[in-house]
């Protein structure tokens, strides 16, 4: 297993491991979603970088409190109440359908009793867990590789994230999209989106500028993105930073390719630029009071 802590992440290598990991986080994230008040944007329904992998953080339980932390150290899920019960679940290649009935069976033996919607979200195709024996990879190494990426990039994220004084997400992990990201806001209402579902509706109710990190999938590979939202006219003729960056039309947003800030002489210097730049090139031109929500 090598040491650097950004290692390739080639998608053809292991991505039926990702789409695996993707239905996995899928199912612990709906755990957390139906154990938590609604959060503005969603915020209450993510997982976050832990000292061994992804974790929900406390979720409250009646009169305990308990967290799922998948550990890609030791190839763990483990399950911890405040009750001092722990369980302890081996992450292996199996279906779907099996690591969700082992959840939730786990669960239910810890007299933790959770409903949640047993069909994925934001993928084609969607296949009930209970029902799915197409996933089924689990690439030890990758998904350790995987992990001290994402530890790299919320370093940096949260950095980024430091230096902005108005409202902020937490730098968080979405299950749906299966992206790392952060999210900075004017301040500022949006206009409200034409057709928007409710999700996509409070998700974007505000004027905001987001960055995040997608490992890769459908033959596209791992990327770093920003979008403003609404996008300002002339965004997309921007002059931003590192020059392997560009701005995608079928997109519509700024890509940066994962390869090109791992290939860089210093990783974490050529990300905080994309961040940077395209946070400066979406603020000024959607005119925000950048002198009142920067440190």
């Amino acid at each position: 297993m090598t040491n650097n802590p950004w290692p390739a992440l080639v998608l053809e290598e292991w991505q039926d491991t990702l789409a695996t990991l993707h239905m996995w986080t899928q199912i612990v994230g709906k755990i957390r979603l139906a154990q938590t008040p609604l959060v503005n944007h969603w915020w209450n329904s993510t997982l976050y970088i832990s000292a061994r992998g992804l974790t929900t953080s406390a979720m409250p339980y009646q009169d305990r409190v308990f967290e799922i932390e998948f550990d890609f150290v030791d190839h763990k899920l483990v399950i911890d109440c405040s009750d001092g019960a722990t369980k302890i679940l081996e992450l292996r290649p199996e279906p779907v359908a099996d690591f969700y009935e082992r959840v939730m069976a786990t669960l239910e033996g810890m007299d933790i009793d959770v409903d949640i919607w047993p069909m994925p979200v934001e993928v084609p195709n969607p296949i009930r867990f209970d029902e799915d024996e197409t996933h089924a990879s689990y690439d030890a190494e990758y998904a350790n590789q995987y992990w001290r990426v994402l530890v790299n990039i919320d370093e940096v994220f949260k950095e980024f994230r430091a230096r902005f004084i108005g409202k902020c997400s937490p730098v968080h992990f979405w299950w749906g999209s299966f992206d790392h990201a952060v999210t900075r806001f004017s301040g500022r209402p949006a206009p409200p989106r034409e057709g928007a579902d409710a999700v996509t509706a409070e998700a974007y109710s505000h004027e905001c500028i987001s960055h995040g990190f997608w490992p890769g999938g459908n033959g596209v590979e791992a990327a770093f993105y920003s979008y403003t939202a609404p996008e300002p006219a002339g965004l997309s003729e921007s002059l931003i930073e590192p020059r392997a960056a560009f701005y995608s039309k079928d997109m519509k947003e700024f890509l940066l390719p994962y390869d090109a800030v791992r290939q860089s002489p210093s990783p974490e210097t050529a990300l905080m630029d994309f961040l940077q730049s395209t946070y400066e090139a979406g603020a000024d031109l959607a005119k925000w009071d950048r002198k009142a929500l920067e440190r």
